[in-house]
């Protein structure tokens, strides 16, 4: 490792740079047109407590990469190219930033993340499933 360390609000405003983030209504419409692939990447307890988005696919942040990279042995069936437009969603729009920017080293060059995360999603009024019982 070479250079100056930097803090994570450095880094993230960094990878922020290179994504082009969308809204919940831009990803909703997206995701609609068969144009984006929603991840969502909240650990269970989150998921158990606000419910999911329908349609989006759940892979746990651990996973992300060796799920969505389409020459992984790993890879899931939605994992169908480097051409992907992978949306990746987490609670608030911090950890998916990051995330999106991994998924961008792999060769996904057009993962990006949600602003706002979930919690944007369902502020917008958007679909949401009631959490998954037991």
């Amino acid at each position: 490792m070479s250079g100056k360390p930097i803090g994570i609000d450095e880094l993230l405003e960094r990878v922020r740079g290179g994504l082009d983030r969308v809204g919940p209504r831009e990803a909703f419409a997206a995701a609609e047109a068969g144009d984006a692939l929603l991840v969502d990447i909240r650990y269970a307890a989150l998921r158990e407590r606000d419910g999911l988005i329908p349609g989006a696919l759940v892979v746990e942040r651990n996973e992300l990469e060796w799920r969505l990279d389409p020459r992984g042995s790993h890879r899931l069936p939605e994992a169908t190219g480097h051409d992907v437009r992978a949306v990746v969603i987490c609670n608030e729009g911090y950890a998916s930033s990051l995330a999106a920017e991994s998924l961008r080293r792999l060769g996904l060059h057009r993962a990006t993340d949600l602003v706002g995360g979930f919690q944007a999603w369902r502020a917008d009024g958007l679909p949401v499933l009631p959490p998954p019982r037991p």
